[in-house]
């Protein structure tokens, strides 16, 4: 359980919080493997302390039925014992109706030292020489620069869970970074992503009402698809009660419900925090906590849908009429331009001229010049293919997918996919759609699958992944070939998901913005 400096800042921080902390302090000094954490939550007393570091000894849980109705971030009381274990471990604390005292623990968790001192109410904990007595430990633990990032994630996380918090944390007796407080996440995450402000930031709380269940709230902090959005998923973060948890399935549910909102291969910022009835987390399956068990996962999933919903709503990106978005895209234009453009047929015999940041297909035509996105272009094609012809072929060796759920496995097979039990949550997928065959993203195309609605949604998510990717250079006799396919498809202006494929700037909008009708040599006063 403590294995890096960031387990023994976790550890100590989770217990701080359970005090009721409203300001945490963290020191270190990886060069010595020393660890300080000080809070100003309701300390303990000199009874609790003399056993506070003894094997299993917690004042969190009473019965074995408490278990099952955890409250608290710590409860096994092994963190205090490990770092005695590992460590020359010292804890002062200060009850607020109380005096002071400071003790020093054996390797056992036993009491070395104890003596009465002067500390403002709360808590200091010191591990000093981490690992001495594990060498072997310190030799395969990551480089000093890692371990710090290590432990800067973890307090962040904690920071996103508990908002209300001030964070402060010191590297070798120097500030290093500072979370200030709020009343909720939106506050915080600013602080964390520097080029994110708070008016990039949508947040959502549904109540157990809204949920249509006794107990429980959802809060979502979401990232605007217009504004952020990230190459990696790194920042779509699970928490629950307090705690943030590797969860997925809800992931993948996150993913997936900012489909339609995002570029092919970006991902969103959201930080989804639940608060959920005890009785429904199972704890135990990792010492770190981080893995768990909660309980009706596909009814968390239908909610988590209708919170993002909700929040894109709220944000006007719920309305993604592209003809309304174009009119007002026109509107802007024609009054910093002084030109405008009305819809009308898309230009026919498009010629391939040049291609712009390996994303733009630029074409010429009789009447001006079009932009061509190249990746919807393409994808509207392969789409019309497939839904001509919806196939799936065997793989060998088969896809394994872990951790799906009941709902996630009937909706692969409504797809005519093979499907087979292959161990505890472990499944076999053993046919897939043809075009997805081949490409090393298959399993994660499958996940994406698992999580939509029909065919037809499948077969838009399976013509979005393989479709050219923008960032793809593109010869000449390529871009042609696209522009010719593209132009045969039967809905050429929008992609599957809706948005416009193609920008189209007539001569004569070209001919007013330069004002070729007006002035040619206007100090010659020649009109044309």
């Amino acid at each position: 359980m403590i294995d890096s400096l960031a387990a023994v800042v976790r550890e100590l921080s989770e217990n701080a919080l359970d005090a009721g902390a409203t300001r945490i302090s963290i020191h270190l000094w990886p060069a010595v493997w020393r660890v300080r954490v000080t809070d100003n939550g309701v300390g303990m007393t000199r009874s609790d302390l003399e056993q506070a570091a003894t094997a299993h000894s917690t004042s969190k849980i009473r019965t074995c039925d408490d278990l099952s109705q955890i409250q608290s971030l710590g409860f096994r009381g092994e963190a205090l014992h490990s770092l005695a274990q590992l460590s020359a471990l010292e804890i002062r604390s200060r009850g607020v109706d109380d005096v002071g005292w400071r003790v020093n623990y054996g390797a056992e968790g036993t009491v070395l030292a104890i003596e009465e001192v002067a500390i403002a109410p709360g808590t200091v904990v010191t591990a000093e020489n981490l690992f001495a007595r594990l060498p072997n430990r310190r030799q395969v633990l990551p480089s000093v620069p890692q371990q710090l990032r290590q432990v800067q994630q973890t307090v962040q996380q904690l920071a996103l869970c508990h908002p209300q918090v001030t964070w402060q944390v010191a590297h070798t007796d120097r500030d290093w970074f500072t979370l200030w407080p709020g009343s909720t996440a939106k506050t915080v995450l600013p602080q964390i992503l520097r080029d994110v402000t708070v008016h990039d930031l949508e947040q959502v709380s549904l109540s157990a009402d809204d949920l249509g269940c006794e107990h429980g709230q959802l809060d979502l902090l979401v990232g605007l698809p217009d504004r952020c959005h990230r190459r990696r998923p790194d920042w779509v973060r699970v928490a629950i009660n307090g705690r943030t948890v590797t969860a997925p399935i809800l992931v993948q549910s996150l993913i997936y419900n900012f489909r339609r909102t995002l570029p092919r291969d970006r991902y969103p910022v959201c930080f989804l925090h639940l608060q959920v009835p005890a009785e429904q987390v199972d704890w135990n399956r990792n010492p770190a906590k981080s893995e768990i068990y909660l309980q009706d996962m596909e009814v968390w999933c239908d909610r988590i849908a209708i919170a993002v919903e909700k929040t894109l709503r709220l944000s006007n990106l719920a309305d993604s009429a592209q003809t309304q978005r174009t009119k007002q895209l026109f509107k802007a234009a024609e009054a910093v331009s002084s030109y405008g453009l009305r819809e009308k047929e898309l230009p026919s015999q498009l010629k391939a001229i040049a291609q712009v940041q390996d994303t733009y297909i630029v074409a010429e035509h009789s009447g001006g010049v079009c932009l061509v996105e190249q990746h919807i272009a393409h994808e509207r094609v392969i789409y019309e293919q497939i839904k001509t012809r919806w196939q799936t072929v065997a793989i060998e060796p088969a896809i394994i997918l872990s951790q799906l759920s009941s709902r996630q496995v009937e909706q692969l097979r409504r797809l005519s996919l093979e499907v087979d039990l292959f161990g505890e949550n472990l499944w076999a997928v053993r046919s897939v759609p043809a075009p997805l065959a081949e490409r090393e993203d298959c399993a994660d195309a499958l996940l994406e699958l698992s999580l939509g609605g029909d065919v037809d949604e499948a077969m838009v998510a399976t013509a979005c992944r393989t479709a050219i990717r923008n960032g793809t250079p593109l010869s000449l006799d390529t871009m042609q070939t696209l522009l010719e396919d593209w132009q045969r498809t039967k809905n050429p202006r929008t992609c599957p998901h809706g948005r416009p494929i193609c920008l189209t700037l007539e001569e004569s909008s070209l001919s007013r913005y330069f004002r070729r009708h007006w002035v040619i040599g206007k100090s010659h006063g020649l009109r044309r």
